[in-house]
């Protein structure tokens, strides 16, 4: 039996496992996105303002700081869009812009002390939780668990991006169908 994402009744052992899997991670992306809500909500944001504080968290995580431009693709969204969602974001205290100081024209985004502050007074509840689960699973465990985490992110993500292009080539050619 194929698994085809989680919607077929499984067969044998590793069919159960997949599904239950399929539906935990299911489960995880709701729930994850009914608190990232409760947090926009809190403060006048909407899914993408977010979803681009997210974006602008991981690249600082990552080790550097996000350009408009980048933000932009991440979101899938026109420059204009990018401005108007950062100037939302830096009047609400979220984000701010600086410049680079190896290329004065470049546009760098960060995340301002008083939005960061924000974030980790209402999802610091939820990380000490995510610790100890995660103090549960031996080094080895949480390399596979990454593993297989990083792998899904990359497979959702490959399929994102091809439904995006089929959007966009839909929208070019209104006669065509995606289905």
């Amino acid at each position: 039996m194929t698994a085809q994402g989680g919607y077929q009744r499984p067969d044998g052992r590793r069919g159960q496992m997949i599904a239950d899997i399929t539906r935990d991670l299911r489960r995880y992306s709701v729930d994850a996105q009914h608190i990232g809500h409760a947090f926009a909500g809190l403060h006048g944001l909407n899914a993408t303002d977010l979803h681009a504080l997210f974006a602008v968290l991981d690249a600082e995580l990552l080790g550097g700081p996000i350009t408009p431009g980048r933000l932009g693709e991440q979101l899938n969204l026109s420059s204009g869009s990018v401005t108007a969602l950062i100037d939302r974001l830096e009047r609400a205290g979220h984000v701010r812009r600086d410049r680079d100081t190896a290329d004065r024209r470049k546009v760098l985004l960060r995340y301002a002390d008083q939005g960061a502050a924000l974030a980790r007074s209402f999802f610091a509840p939820l990380g000490r939780r995510n610790d100890e689960v995660m103090a549960r699973f031996s080094d080895e465990e949480l390399e596979v668990v990454h593993r297989f985490i990083s792998e899904m992110v990359v497979s959702t993500r490959e399929h994102r991006d091809a439904v995006r292009a089929a959007r966009r080539e839909a929208a070019v050619d209104p006669g065509s169908s995606t289905d």
